[in-house]
């Protein structure tokens, strides 16, 4: 972590601001700028916790903030401790502490034992800027309030992060969603990721999402979400060009001469758009693409040297070749759009999904006009294994959507994130 101050801006100030709002102290606006009124919630937050009060977040302070920003913290059981007695403590729900500790046998507490708690409060908010960082500590996060979820590794991006990917239930109906690979549309990973704790925290509890029942899913199908395929993409777009990323001059050269990569990049770190590098229709579209002036890396469009050539878009395909995935999804944005086929491929029932999902979504169905229509994920899918394979596009406006949008799109593609846990079953 960075020291954070008077002054200074990024994501990682944005995150804190959203973190002491949702505490209750008056940060100003959360725009990732670090001013006096944030400085002011920041001595605030440091006098609650007996943390000398100087604005400044450094070790201490960050220690305790990185505790809330997890949800949850770790509690050493004393003499005469009941669940419900340190649920009181801490203002929170004693199923959540039973459900975090599944070891831990609440009529037997020892004294010494080491327990998590978990905080009233979400892991993922949903009014930030969603970088692979936050996406990282939001899964940490989540996996120790909610053991029961699965996580992996399903491969790596250029630059060597993480391509996480997460699995609710146990069922034989796997379905498989993925988001984020193209860099702008960042905003699918929070979608993801808001998924995959509002399902979790409903089955932990036994209530029912929307309408469904988490539990009964569980026990039908496995869900497999893979949020961000593109990390170093969309670290390039909400945290900047950092000067030791090996790229460095590549990138600028790609992106015309600008360092700014906000608004337009979508490919990966080495300039290549992931959602054209699978092998459907490869040839064809790197054929169109050259027509269109389009004949090396940048921000958009290059389909790459070969078919699967980036290490992204080859580890979605082997994740996918070594399950038995009945359907798989890809989110991206915008324009509030279903795309269901690719050169009249998909299977019969293909449409009658699709028809559904726009049922409780609201999103027209389409075909994709020629260059979009081409060398992308669900494309490869539907060639691959003759099953069902959808693009959705969320949200409507140019890219990046800004976060402001996030309720409004959740609660259209919530419905339709539950339906497709348990469409294809049976």
């Amino acid at each position: 972590m960075r020291v954070l101050r008077l002054g200074m801006s990024g994501t990682d100030v944005m995150e804190i601001q959203a973190l002491l709002r949702r505490l209750g102290y008056d940060v100003g606006p959360i725009d990732g700028r670090f001013g006096p009124r944030t400085e002011r919630a920041v001595r605030a937050f440091q006098s609650y916790f007996s943390l000398a009060p100087d604005g400044v977040i450094g070790e201490r302070t960050y220690a305790k903030l990185n505790r809330l920003l997890l949800g949850y913290d770790l509690y050493t059981i004393k003499s005469g401790d009941t669940f419900y007695e340190i649920a009181r403590k801490y203002h929170t729900d004693p199923a959540l502490i039973a459900v975090a500790n599944p070891d831990a046998d609440p009529e037997r507490l020892t004294i010494g034992q080491t327990i998590k708690v978990p905080y009233d409060i979400e892991v993922v908010r949903t009014n930030i800027d969603y970088t692979y960082d936050i996406m990282e500590r939001n899964i940490m996060g989540l996996k120790a309030r909610y053991p029961f979820i699965d996580t992996d590794v399903a491969g790596h991006s250029v630059l060597g992060r993480n391509l996480y990917s997460l699995r609710l239930g146990r069922g034989p109906n796997r379905v498989f969603y993925s988001g984020a690979i193209h860099a702008l549309e960042w905003i699918t990973a929070p979608l993801l990721m808001k998924f995959v704790e509002d399902f979790s925290r409903a089955y932990a509890l036994g209530t029912t999402l929307n309408g469904y029942d988490p539990r009964a899913i569980w026990e039908t199908s496995s869900i497999h979400i893979l949020p961000m395929a593109n990390p170093d993409g969309v670290d390039l777009v909400l945290n900047g060009l950092q000067p030791n990323n090996p790229y460095y001059y590549d990138l600028i050269r790609w992106n015309g001469g600008s360092t700014d990569f906000s608004t337009d990049w979508t490919a990966n770190v080495r300039g290549v758009d992931l959602n054209h590098n699978f092998d459907a229709g490869w040839e064809e579209y790197r054929e169109i693409a050259q027509q269109s002036g389009i004949t090396g890396p940048g921000p958009r469009r290059w389909p790459g040297p070969y078919p699967h050539s980036e290490p992204e878009t080859a580890a979605m395909v082997a994740y996918t070749r070594s399950h038995d995935f009945r359907m798989v999804v890809a989110f991206h944005s915008q324009g509030e759009v279903i795309y269901w086929d690719y050169k009249d491929l998909a299977p019969p029932e293909a449409l009658d999904i699709a028809q559904r999902f726009s049922e409780v979504s609201g999103y027209a169905i389409s075909d994709p006009i020629l260059l979009a229509s081409l060398s992308g994920f669900k494309d490869w899918f539907i060639l691959e294994f003759g099953r069902p394979g959808y693009t959705v596009e969320v949200g409507r406006g140019v890219n990046p959507l800004p976060i402001s949008d996030f309720d409004g799109i959740y609660a259209r593609v919530l419905p339709l994130m539950l339906l497709g846990s348990v469409v294809t079953a049976g």
